[in-house]
């Protein structure tokens, strides 16, 4: 699957002269965790996310100075801060580097931005900038759900044993010489060795993947742990 099958289109933004309290009314309003900002073209230029809206003066969170903070982040730091928690306009609180991917990026990239990043969606935008859409985590949630489980399709036993086999062979812990793999009436049957535990449900977890299985009998042994 790509982007432009799970991402949320229209998106609900703000232009750059919106206040951070237009923003903050939004998130309330639309139920929505954060809001990305367009020019009057329609181009993103940043994105606001609540946790830029925690540390703020009207409510009395924002970072109190201490003269330690002060000595391990110097004074640009606590001047960021300072505006992030008092500044009106949402473009000097807003994050302007953001990640973004365009409408035929598959989900595994937009998953891998999540993870590497410590971020929670994923704005789309076409080749000339414009924002079209937005992918947040909830979105892939959503697809999983939602999918049609492949294990339904129809295959013959010989079949089923060569996809097994051929996905398993793909990954470097199942050592396939050490396996011998049945296949009946759509029932795996494992048997062989497996290294560790985390090996062994792993090639458990291959094998109930494979479309067309109905049922995985596993007989894995794991191999011992000679200590010299």
């Amino acid at each position: 699957m790509k982007a432009r099958d799970v991402m949320v289109s229209p998106v609900i933004a703000a232009g750059e002269d919106a206040t951070v309290q237009d923003v903050a009314k939004t998130m309330i309003a639309r139920r929505i965790s954060a809001v990305p900002i367009v020019d009057k073209a329609g181009k993103l230029v940043g994105i606001v996310t609540e946790a830029d809206l925690i540390h703020r003066i009207e409510v009395g969170t924002e970072r109190p100075y201490s003269w330690w903070l002060h000595m391990l982040s110097g004074d640009r730091t606590m001047a960021e801060g300072y505006v992030k928690s008092h500044a009106r306009k949402i473009t000097d609180i807003m994050t302007r580097e953001v990640k973004t991917a365009d409408p035929e990026t598959p989900l595994i990239d937009i998953a891998e931005l999540f993870e590497t990043n410590g971020i929670k969606r994923v704005p789309i935008v076409n080749q000339a900038g414009d924002l079209i859409g937005i992918v947040s985590r909830a979105n892939i949630i959503q697809a999983v759900a939602s999918a049609r489980p492949h294990f339904e399709i129809m295959l013959s036993d010989a079949a089923i044993r060569q996809k097994l086999m051929e996905e398993l062979k793909k990954q470097p812990w199942a050592h396939t010489h050490k396996l011998n793999v049945t296949v009946t009436h759509g029932i795996v049957d494992l048997w062989g060795m497996a290294e560790s535990e985390q090996v062994r449900k792993a090639i458990y977890t291959v094998a109930v993947n494979v479309p067309g299985v109905d049922a995985v009998n596993d007989h894995l042994i794991q191999e011992p742990v000679f200590i010299y």
